[in-house]
């Protein structure tokens, strides 16, 4: 028999370690990206694993991730990763950045993204000098939602908005984000660079290197243009895309430096500390007197509240003023707090709801998706949001009666004329207040006195603090009558 002969290779090319080992966005595609064939973004994708491995800070990088066809790019990079809304992507960044600056931020994004509905954020980023690198793909369409023109459109390039091709005269000229940066004094590196050939791509890869390498050196700003192929889109096959990138693309974009200041830029300094809790009112001019009753003190409690409301109604009606009572309440009590409002184009008649979270717990979201207390004041409003009660939760209704059809079980309800009760109290307009009574009667949450004190802080005329004062009295004592009769109606059901 022949010896066997044992050969040992070595591994030049794999997956990178920032690279998750499985893609979970969908089950039959775990070794798959979801780009097209020939697109750039999973070549751009490679070289910024390779910077973060060879830089050895995987464990500390944060992605953020734009609106675009790199949506996705959470499911691909074992980095620490956020969702940015479109275009804003360098405004989280920025504040990723400065409440966590030992860390790698990395704002991807496209040229739809960055250089349309992102233009102020990615200007004021860099003129700021922000110590975060930018990903700009350049790709001079809109791929993900069906081929629009971008402002990176080329002159005479067809889109599904410029089917005769880009003119000048009513479309503008494609715009040039590399250069415009480099105007600016603030940043440190400023490349721009394509995908059109084997060549290109070496130095594309060093560029972005580069871009990483600087804010891990604490330099400054860095944006690396990518001119990137888009095969689908541009109805070319991916050969034909790439050279289109190198003949056609490059002489709008021409390739290069446009900033390096590398050499000469000392790494930027540390942020000054976080001033401690006690010394905010002084900072912010606040008067010793003006500061809730519980500045500074946890409210006592032997459970884990987490409060979730929604409140909606017509404008008008102080759905607003709701939410901002139970968020400033939960604020002098020492809760962890949250108010976020919404409201249509015309606030007073239109439609008007916020979300208040109450929580013995840092709030993870503002929203409020399944509430725990819904304050429905019209019947508009509560078939809305109705079925998004959760199970155990209630809903305070202003009506005669509850609808039958909205009806759930295992959601408790409270519908009462509160309009015509509050003008009972001497104001219609004060029904608001009645139902927050009756909302702070049933979850028993907040101490009247934190209350009392966020109701005196928002409502400056004695006279309507009065009548709000007397309208939550009575939502209170509704509440409690609701029970008693409730209890009646069941022993006498238990008696027949």
């Amino acid at each position: 028999m022949s010896s066997e002969v044992v050969q040992e290779y070595a591994v030049a090319q794999g997956r990178a370690k920032s690279f998750y080992t499985r893609y979970e966005r969908k089950d039959e595609l775990q070794r798959q990206t979801h780009y097209c064939p020939g697109c750039g973004h999973g070549v751009v994708h490679k070289m910024l694993a390779r910077a973060i491995d060879e830089l050895g800070v995987q464990d500390r990088t944060i992605l953020v991730g734009p609106v675009g066809c790199s949506v996705f790019t959470y499911y691909y990079f074992d980095v620490g990763n956020i969702q940015a809304a479109h275009g804003r992507a360098p405004a989280v960044a920025t504040a990723m950045k400065r409440s966590r600056p030992e860390s790698i931020v990395i704002s991807y994004q496209g040229d739809g993204d960055l250089s349309a509905i992102g233009t102020a954020e990615i200007l004021h980023a860099a003129n700021r000098g922000e110590n975060i690198s930018v990903i700009f793909v350049n790709n001079a369409i809109y791929s993900m939602t069906g081929g629009q023109a971008a402002p990176t459109t080329l002159i005479g390039q067809k889109s599904t908005t410029t089917p005769e091709g880009r003119r000048a005269a009513t479309e503008g000229y494609p715009l040039h984000v590399s250069e415009l940066l480099a105007t600016l004094e603030a940043p440190v590196y400023i490349e721009r660079v394509a995908l059109g050939d084997n060549k290109q791509i070496a130095q594309a890869t060093r560029a972005i290197r580069r871009a990483v390498e600087n804010q891990a050196r604490g330099l400054g700003f860095s944006l690396v243009e990518v001119l990137s192929p888009c095969p689908t889109i541009w109805k070319m096959n991916p050969v034909e895309a790439q050279h289109w990138v190198r003949d056609v693309m490059e002489k709008t974009f021409p390739l290069g430096v446009f900033r390096d200041h590398t050499r000469e830029a000392a790494p930027r300094p540390a942020p000054p500390p976080a001033p401690a809790l006690d010394e905010i009112p002084r900072l912010l001019g606040v008067a010793e007197q003006d500061l809730p009753a519980n500045h500074g003190r946890a409210l006592a409690r032997d459970k884990q509240i987490d409060l979730q409301v929604r409140i909606a109604g017509f404008g008008g009606q102080g759905v607003l003023l709701i939410g901002e009572v139970l968020a400033e309440a939960g604020l002098d009590a020492g809760l962890e707090v949250s108010w976020l409002p919404s409201y249509g184009p015309e606030m007073r008649s239109g439609t008007s709801n916020c979300h208040v979270r109450l929580s013995s717990q840092p709030v993870d979201s503002p929203l409020v998706a399944v509430p725990s207390v819904l304050v429905a004041m019209n019947e508009p409003s509560l078939r809305k949001f109705d079925l998004t009660v959760r199970r155990g939760g209630w809903v305070i209704y202003n009506g005669d009666a509850f609808p039958a059809d909205c009806m759930r079980e295992g959601v408790h309800v409270l519908a009462l004329p509160f309009t015509r009760l509050a003008d009972e109290l001497g104001d219609p307009r004060v029904s608001n207040m009645v139902m927050l009574g009756a909302l702070l009667e049933i979850d028993g949450v907040l101490p009247q006195a934190s209350v009392d004190a966020a109701l005196r802080r928002l409502v400056k005329n004695p006279r309507w603090i009065a009548l709000d004062e007397r309208a939550l009295a009575r939502g209170r004592e509704l509440f409690k009558e609701s029970l008693r009769q409730e209890g009646a109606e069941a022993m006498g059901g238990g008696m027949k």
